[in-house]
């Protein structure tokens, strides 16, 4: 049985998905950019900020479904830039511990709002 995730602690969708949905064992996050949950408006900067504030979007989710970070297994990052890898892993990096989650990171030049960086993630409950 799915239930949706939703957290003032997170920004709203906007268009018809769900931010997070939580499935039997699993927590499912929608893609989150780097959206500021208290004023809805995107929060720009360079990849390191803007993958800060998707990461604490993801975090918010997670918790609220019961979760968090520690049980994240997989991850996929789309960039905007893949010159931008490095500076994206860095604060990828300060998110997680060993054994990191799998992940898979690819280059969508179109992300939307012009972001830099969007991810999705799977967790355990």
């Amino acid at each position: 049985m799915r239930n949706p995730i939703q957290t003032p602690r997170a920004p709203k969708p906007i268009g018809p998905y769900s931010p997070g949905i939580i499935d039997v064992d699993f927590v499912f996050v929608s893609g989150q950019g780097s959206i500021d949950p208290a004023t809805g408006t995107l929060q720009r900067g360079d990849v390191r900020s803007e993958t800060r504030r998707v990461f604490e979007n993801i975090k918010a989710i997670l918790e609220a479904g019961g979760s968090s970070l520690a049980k994240v297994v997989k991850c996929t990052v789309y960039l905007r830039d893949m010159n931008d890898f490095e500076a994206m892993n860095e604060v990828y990096a300060t998110y997680f511990e060993p054994p990191y989650p799998a992940r898979t990171t690819i280059q969508a030049g179109a992300l939307p709002g012009g972001i830099a960086v969007e991810i999705e993630c799977i967790a355990r409950r």
